[in-house]
């Protein structure tokens, strides 16, 4: 399936208002509130009679560019944009669910989803199940007060390609909406709206920055969810600052270019692994071995598969340690989707909220390393890991 985002996500959102003239570069709209002539003017833009602002809460001319470059490249009506993923992911959740709700979520996600799902929603008598959408049928799982099924499009941090059109519709059969996190994909490798997903998630944070340099969670749905979810983020108040979404404006100019970099050299560092006796495991949805292979070459565009991938090492805890430690330029950090290489331990950092257990049912293993594959000459990145695994 081949797509082309370069020249949305150029040209959309790259001005505020008409005008014969106007600022080259999006320009920041640094300020908490805007001002008015008089009352009547404020009720206006309160009841959406006449455009404007209010307080940058409600919303901010930075913040609609950003949101028009995410609904455009998602195919969406709307987006969202807050303070971080996280604040995305639970109002998404919350605004769909009462006291009394039902919800399914898959058993591999990131930690901190799968915390705020099992121990957060738990304290107002929301419950969950917990199921594997690769290898089991989730319909047994629903019940009357299912609201929502919640999935990740590839898993973290094993990597697995999720069949959204298959979730979708059990989840609509059943009267239940289907939330996807696209953080690992980005819509220049799945859009899920058009999968079938209802609302799709985004740790703004990871690629849509791609710089490590900004903290912030997108929403994109159709009107009627957005509606929703905009009324909740009023209350709850994970504002993301101008300057902030302006980062992520600016970020999302080159999107698609390091996402197809992320990937290129993300399969060929795969496929150094899968060749080297001292990794006994490699996980990344692109290599023909993977389980969920065919899943991700059917949904996936332009033959992409990310830039994220895990292995385990065949001295398990005591080799990923020796590993981390010995990499030099490969920065071992909690986070992903730099523009450099980095290794991070998900039994000590994203997924430490896990019991024993929970990381066994999720095929996290103590030898397990997630990689965030960056932008580096990929020969770069295959010699420093070729130096560190031959001294383990």
């Amino acid at each position: 399936m081949q797509k082309s985002f370069s020249s949305q996500l150029i040209h959309t959102g790259d001005k505020l208002k008409d005008s014969v003239s106007w600022s080259k570069s999006l320009p920041i709209v640094q300020t908490s509130v805007f001002s008015f002539d008089d009352v009547e003017s404020l009720e206006e833009v309160y009841d959406g009679k006449s455009p404007g602002y209010i307080y940058t809460r409600n919303g901010n001319p930075v913040h609609d560019a950003l949101n028009d470059i995410m609904s455009s490249i998602e195919e969406g009506e709307a987006a969202l944009s807050y303070s971080s993923g996280m604040g995305a992911i639970a109002l998404s959740i919350i605004a769909q669910v009462k006291a009394g709700d039902h919800i399914i979520a898959a058993n591999v996600l990131y930690g901190g989803s799968f915390q705020f799902i099992k121990t957060e929603l738990a304290r107002f008598d929301i419950s969950v199940t917990f199921v594997d959408p690769v290898n089991e049928d989730i319909s047994p799982y629903f019940r009357p007060n299912t609201k929502v099924v919640y999935v990740e499009t590839i898993s973290n941090p094993v990597m697995e390609a999720i069949d959204l059109p298959v979730l979708a519709e059990a989840a609509h059969r059943h009267g239940a909406k289907l939330i996807v996190d696209n953080s690992f994909a980005t819509p220049v490798i799945s859009q899920p709206l058009l999968q079938g997903a209802d609302i799709v998630v985004y740790s703004a944070t990871k690629y849509i920055g791609g710089h490590s340099d900004v903290t912030a969670g997108i929403v994109v749905a159709d009107k009627e969810n957005i509606q929703r979810i905009y009324a909740s983020g009023l209350l709850f108040g994970p504002t993301l600052s101008p300057f902030d979404g302006w980062l992520l404006v600016r970020s999302l100019r080159t999107l698609e270019l390091r996402i197809r970099q992320h990937s290129h050299n993300a399969l060929k560092l795969a496929e150094y692994f899968v060749a080297h006796p001292k990794i006994s495991a490699v996980y990344y949805p692109g290599l023909p071995s993977s389980p969920t292979h065919t899943v991700a070459k059917r949904l996936f565009h332009n033959d992409l598969f990310g830039g994220m991938l895990s292995i385990d090492l065949a001295g398990g805890e005591r080799g990923a340690y020796e590993l981390l430690r010995g990499l030099e330029t490969i920065k071992f950090v909690p986070s992903l989707a730099g523009v450099a290489t980095t290794t991070s331990y998900p039994a000590k950092t994203s997924h430490r909220s896990l019991t024993d257990e929970e990381l066994r049912k999720a095929n996290i293993s103590k030898g397990l390393i997630r990689i965030s594959v960056g932008l580096e000459d990929i020969q770069y990145i295959i010699n420093e890991f070729d130096r560190t695994l031959a001294k383990l």
